[in-house]
């Protein structure tokens, strides 16, 4: 999986990353400490790549879409999901995102994190 020099110089300009909320795992969960279950909404902005490249190894999560389409590369395969659906981020997930629509997408990402 490849990302276009221009794509690479675009990565993560035009988005924007807020926490929505966090609870951290360790105190109900032996084994868990550092890790947190989060929520967070993603914006990007018409044109916007948030990449590069990445994967989910450790970090298990799932994707909605509130607004706008996102383009999911993974697998040589480009995804458009628009409102209403999204897709799972497991160990086996390796992708980068685009916005190639004309108004804001909009994701809710929840997933479980540590130091990072």
């Amino acid at each position: 999986m490849t990302m276009s020099d221009d794509d690479v110089a675009r990565a993560k300009n035009g988005v924007k990353v807020e926490l929505l909320t966090s609870v951290d795992l360790g105190p109900d969960f032996p084994g868990l400490g550092g890790r947190e279950l989060r929520m967070r909404r993603v914006t990007l902005e018409p044109g916007a790549v948030f990449g590069p490249v990445h994967d989910h190894k450790g970090r298990p999560g799932t994707v909605y879409v509130l607004q706008g389409t996102i383009t999911d590369h993974r697998d040589g395969i480009a995804t458009e999901y628009g409102p209403g659906v999204g897709w799972p981020e497991d160990r086996d997930t390796v992708h980068w995102l685009e916005n190639r629509g004309s108004v804001p997408a909009v994701e809710i990402s929840v997933d479980i994190a540590g130091d990072e």
